[in-house]
């Protein structure tokens, strides 16, 4: 038996078939999970993230123009749902936290990569601004071209290629910058 595509499942759900949603869910939550907990910085803030983009999406699932790009129509949503998330933390930060080492430590990786070269990255990653650390991520982890990034930012192909390299010579700095551990 042959998987059945994204649009044959979304029309599916459309007429009603609660189970093809379950296997939109399945197929797309991992890399939906993955770009999520990169962006955050918290595994826990992506669970939510992830979550509260598939309820969107199955609510707003009539919205989906093409079906057959259901991926990138979700990995939208679950960007500005990023945004979201982000834009309210650091509202939270400016007037709760006042100390920089708590915030940093935020935005520290939930798994044990502690001293790890991957916890190094992920930690220089979380102190890219939101911007930079997104186009990064897309281009770098996701493998989106620029023309599919700016599909699904609305940002400019120009300011993409930008971001991503403002992106790679920050993170260079703060890598070499850091030494040993």
């Amino acid at each position: 038996m042959t998987a059945r595509s994204d649009g044959t499942l979304v029309q599916a759900v459309l007429a009603g078939d609660g189970d093809a949603f379950a296997a939109l869910v399945r197929r797309h939550q991992a890399p939906m999970f993955r770009y999520a907990v990169r962006m955050c910085g918290d595994r826990d803030d992506a669970d939510d993230v992830v979550q509260s983009a598939f309820v969107r999406a199955y609510r707003n699932l009539a919205q989906c123009r093409e079906m057959e790009r259901f991926a990138s129509w979700l990995r939208q949503i679950v960007m500005n749902e990023c945004r979201t998330l982000l834009a309210t933390r650091n509202r939270r930060s400016r007037w709760f936290v006042a100390d920089e080492a708590v915030l940093a430590a935020t935005l520290a990786p939930a798994e044990s990569t502690e001293g790890t070269e991957l916890g190094r990255i992920e930690r220089a990653l979380g102190t890219l601004t939101p911007d930079l650390r997104e186009a990064f991520l897309l281009k770098h982890l996701e493998e989106l071209s620029y023309e599919e990034m700016a599909e699904l930012t609305g940002a400019g192909v120009s300011a993409l290629k930008m971001r991503v390299k403002r992106a790679c010579e920050q993170l260079r700095e703060r890598l070499e910058g850091r030494g040993d551990d």
